[in-house]
């Protein structure tokens, strides 16, 4: 099932996104930062009620939002639920009035196949890149820009 985080899901949360950071995959959040950010998460919950996956929609400025810290636990990969929970947050953005969508990833190949393409990330705002600074490649990041115009 495909939902909206709640408070009690934050510890899971903060596990998967830990444990994809420890191996540089994507960018650890703090669980302060998890908390401060709790609206932006969605997850998807397997059978048994555990967080088996989880992305962020974060908006950015009033035309731009950003798909981050998507994370699925292993056993659970190439089964669509990264899919899902993308297509979850690209919902919530047409919802919210925001049809540009964008993404840092090294696993580009996923998001092209969900219709994002290469952006130039000069392109982006200046304010995107406050979460780079605490990341352990910055100032060398091997990430690709991907948008998506909804």
């Amino acid at each position: 099932m495909i939902r909206k985080a709640k408070i009690g899901d934050v510890r899971a949360i903060h596990g998967l996104l830990s444990a994809f950071g420890d191996r540089n995959l994507l960018l650890p959040r703090s669980l302060s930062e998890l908390y401060d950010h709790l609206r932006d998460f969605t997850v998807y919950e397997d059978e048994a009620g555990a967080v088996g996956g989880v992305a962020a929609l974060h908006i950015c400025w009033e035309d731009l939002a950003e798909i981050r810290s998507l994370a699925v636990r292993e056993d659970l990969q190439h089964h669509g639920v990264g899919r899902r929970l993308v297509e979850h947050c690209l919902s919530e953005a047409v919802t919210l009035g925001i049809y540009r969508v964008f993404t840092l990833t090294n696993r580009p190949e996923f998001f092209k196949k969900l219709g994002f393409g290469p952006v130039d990330k000069a392109t982006l705002p200046h304010k995107v890149w406050a979460d780079c600074v605490k990341c352990a490649r910055f100032p060398d990041c091997d990430e690709v820009a991907l948008l998506l115009e909804l």
